[in-house]
């Protein structure tokens, strides 16, 4: 990519600090606009005009909305190349034939026409797309959906469960084998509805049953006798599956994955199935789960948040990682219990908020992990935004990419280190340091007049 080729101008792109005048410079190259393309917030006039000049209608494609002023969207609309004027709504509707998703106010901009009537519109994968995307749309129009004469549309109107199925529509959506699937993943069934959907013989049909949270418990006994091991996991996680039941079909999935079955190890490691109940169960059934075998319904019982004192402690030593995860986030968790987790394990930055962030933890102890041997530990470190400069250099020298990149982000480093990692031979790294606000504008300068800007 043209942007991995020439980091610094991509970075500078994104810089928040860059002035306009070097905005409208990074326009004339394509790294540069691939930076200014990801940059946050409206972009000036000026530098929308140079991106259009420069970047024709592939740079178009993402000025529209909040991105540009009201003046600057009419300019584009009035535009005399058609490539550009039309550059979002091509986009748009390219998007809407492949089937990608797109948001109601996108549809709206693209096609000019107001919800309603693009839930009426002659293009089943318009209508397909409206009610994949439009959640809060009226009765009127979901019922419309709902008796669409497309599957794909009628599959749309199904898939999340707001705004849902009316009751005179249920059993007319429970024979139509387009929405069988959605409507079986998450409405009451009675047994007569649930032995017809099984009928079926459709995989997805199965899994789906197996999944509603409304099951009897003469539904699941019967499910028990499932061969599929996705049914088995999920049999195995509901309340109503007796302890020994439940060890037996685990044990015959993980046989299985064993002997090499790709789908009992999906079944396993990425099953959709949680027991998920437990969280409303009476705190007493609750910890009686404090000793399952299985971490998934440790795990849950970890997500309680008013647990006694003695359930918190087996928690925070359970033998799961993620088990004693899900228990440091509850409110009250003890400063030193988040740090022996964090220096142990480091920190997720995909589940928020992160446990450097608990309120509970020390934050005066951060710099202390700059000595840490695994660098997803380490890394913690730069949450001190008064790290010394020593301890930055160390970490700015490591021989892992991601640590000194986010060190480059680091919002005090000093300049001197900022123009080290501006070198750094990893693109990456020196993506995020011309992106650094601290960036002085001589070094913006020499980074534009070293790319002939």
């Amino acid at each position: 990519m043209v942007h991995l080729k020439q980091p610094h101008l991509s970075g500078l792109g994104r810089n928040p600090a860059a002035p306009v005048e070097v905005m409208v410079r990074l326009a004339s190259h394509p790294a540069g606009r691939h930076g200014l393309a990801t940059r946050k917030g409206q972009l000036p006039d000026a530098v929308v005009e140079a991106l259009l000049t420069h970047g024709g209608s592939d740079t178009a494609v993402s000025l529209h909305r909040h991105r540009v002023s009201p003046a600057m969207r009419a300019r584009i609309a009035e535009h005399p190349d058609p490539a550009i004027r039309d550059a979002y709504a091509d986009f748009v509707r390219t998007m809407v034939e492949r089937g990608v998703p797109m948001s109601i106010e996108d549809l709206v901009e693209a096609y000019g026409r107001i919800p309603t009537e693009l839930a009426a519109a002659s293009d089943p994968k318009v209508r397909a797309m409206v009610a994949a995307t439009w959640r809060d749309r009226p009765v009127t129009v979901q019922l419309a959906l709902l008796t669409d004469p497309d599957p794909g549309v009628r599959a749309a109107a199904t898939r999340a469960g707001h705004p849902g199925v009316p009751d005179d529509y249920y059993e007319r959506c429970l024979a139509d084998p387009a929405v069988q699937a959605n409507i079986a993943r998450r409405l009451p069934l009675t047994f007569d509805q649930f032995t017809l959907l099984l009928a079926t013989g459709d995989t997805e049909v199965l899994h789906a049953v197996a999944g509603n949270p409304h099951l009897t418990a003469d539904m699941v006994t019967y499910l028990q006798g499932s061969e599929d091991p996705h049914v088995r996991v999920a049999m195995a996680y509901s309340r109503h599956t007796a302890p020994d039941t439940r060890d037996r079909l685990l044990a015959l999935v993980e046989a299985e994955d064993e002997s090499g079955s790709d789908d009992a190890g999906l079944a396993l490691r990425w099953s959709p199935y949680t027991p998920n109940w437990l969280r409303d169960a009476p705190l007493a059934e609750r910890l009686a789960y404090l000793q399952c075998p299985h971490v998934v319904f440790r795990r849950e019982v970890a997500a309680s948040r008013d647990l006694p004192d003695h359930a918190w402690r087996q928690l925070d030593d359970d033998p799961d990682v993620s088990v004693r995860r899900a228990a440091a986030h509850r409110p009250d968790t003890p400063p030193q219990v988040l740090l022996r987790l964090l220096h142990a394990y480091g920190d997720l930055s995909h589940i928020r908020p992160m446990l450097v962030d608990h309120p509970n933890f020390p934050r005066h102890e951060l710099r202390g992990f700059v000595e840490e041997q695994d660098p997803r530990v380490r890394i913690l470190a730069l949450k001190d935004l008064e790290l010394p400069p020593a301890d930055l250099r160390e970490l700015a020298a490591s021989a892992e990419s991601f640590l000194r990149a986010s060190t480059a982000r680091y919002p005090n480093i000093p300049t001197d280190l900022l123009e080290l990692l501006l070198a750094d031979p990893e693109p990456r790294v020196a993506d995020e340091a011309a992106a650094n606000p601290l960036l002085p504008r001589a070094h913006m300068d020499h980074i534009l007049a070293k790319a002939g800007l």
